[in-house]
């Protein structure tokens, strides 16, 4: 093998059955993302890659892992499988019983017992907000329901969205440390995790799966993956950052990760259009419309949680604003493509990031 760089291909079956002799891919589900190796079959003494996809947390999670036999690399894929989705049914909303639906539940009635999961995840959230000036909010469902781009997709009244402000207010999520719960001030809000907690979840999954007994892998849920490790002829896992205006698959460069994570949010991902007019699914919460000022914001960093709380909030931000608050961010650094398409580089990924098409 030596040190060919393997190639990125675009495929349109899942992973776990697709595999090219030079470079298996992981195409997150809503293409986001690839990910790529060389091929290390037909060598006996190699450690072996497992390759398998299930579906958690609404969208197909893609788990790949390096060990010295197969038996090892199936035991942590499914620890890492298990992990997810033990993760899931405390945060989830879609689940009635989970931690989360039942504080959303008693919002604005009572406080409620949670686990140190959703707290340490809540936290999070909160100081993802103050470091991206509110870019960034856990409570912003009313107004997102209220567009309704997940299904048909509408532009709702003024008056609409203006009743769902009162509902984001921050400063109405009170954590009790101390206590144990977490209380919702206001009747009718809740917090929805899914802006962060993909990439929470990759964290988890991977250490768990290290622990396993996997030299190194990767765990890609929908947009946001966590690498560890590396290959086993020493290779990084590359990643293409999909370009926004184009097919899934077509990139704008890629580049080389190494126990680190990385999380994209994207005009491209949810949207409709009216009157020549793209309504995508990233709100504003100052102006509850649509963010304008990115079409896609790419983050590196060595936790996932850090890559999927801060792409969102950058993305609100814009490429101003958002790539001095990335340049101030010690080990993280990103890729954001502006409204008008200029692509901005943060300083640590210069020399890394092979740029293949502009925008």
């Amino acid at each position: 093998m030596g040190n060919r760089t393997p190639d990125i291909f675009v495929a349109d079956k899942p992973p776990s059955t697709i595999m090219k002799p030079t470079c298996l891919v992981i195409l997150a589900i809503l293409g986001l993302s690839v990910v790529c190796w060389p091929d290390i079959t037909g060598h006996a003494a190699s450690p072996q890659v497992v390759k398998r996809a299930q579906m958690h947390m609404g969208t197909l999670v893609f788990l790949t892992a390096v060990a010295q036999d197969k038996q090892l690399a199936h035991s942590a894929i499914e620890q890492g499988f298990g992990e997810i989705h033990r993760l899931e049914k405390i945060l989830s909303t879609w689940i009635p019983d989970s931690e989360l639906s039942k504080i959303n539940a008693a919002a604005g009635r009572r406080a409620v017992k949670a686990g140190p999961e959703t707290m340490e995840l809540l936290a999070y959230s909160l100081e993802m907000a103050r470091l991206t000036e509110g870019g960034f909010n856990i409570a912003i469902g009313p107004a997102v329901e209220a567009w309704n781009i997940s299904r048909e997709g509408r532009i709702p009244t003024r008056d609409e969205l203006e009743a769902a402000r009162p509902l984001m207010d921050l400063s109405a999520i009170h954590i009790d440390k101390e206590a144990g719960t977490v209380y919702l001030a206001r009747s009718g809000m809740r917090v929805d995790i899914g802006g962060i907690g993909k990439g929470y979840a990759a964290d988890f999954a991977a250490s768990v799966m290290r622990e396993a007994g996997a030299s190194a892998g990767v765990v890609a849920i929908s947009g946001d993956i966590k690498t560890f490790g590396r290959l086993p002829d020493g290779q990084r896992f590359v990643f293409g950052i999909q370009h926004p205006r184009k097919e899934t698959g077509v990139t704008i460069g890629q580049l080389e990760l190494e126990d680190e994570a990385v999380s994209t949010a994207g005009d491209y991902q949810r949207y409709f259009e009216k009157d020549g007019i793209r309504y995508h699914h990233i709100l504003d919460p100052q102006t509850l419309q649509p963010a304008r000022l990115s079409q896609s914001v790419t983050i590196v960093a060595k936790n996932g949680v850090l890559a999927d709380g801060l792409d969102t909030g950058i993305f609100v931000m814009g490429p101003g604003k958002g790539m001095a608050l990335i340049e101030r961010l010690p080990g993280v650094e990103g890729v954001i493509v502006g409204a008008d398409g200029a692509v901005s580089v943060s300083s640590g990924l210069q020399d890394r990031l092979q740029l293949s098409l502009q925008p």
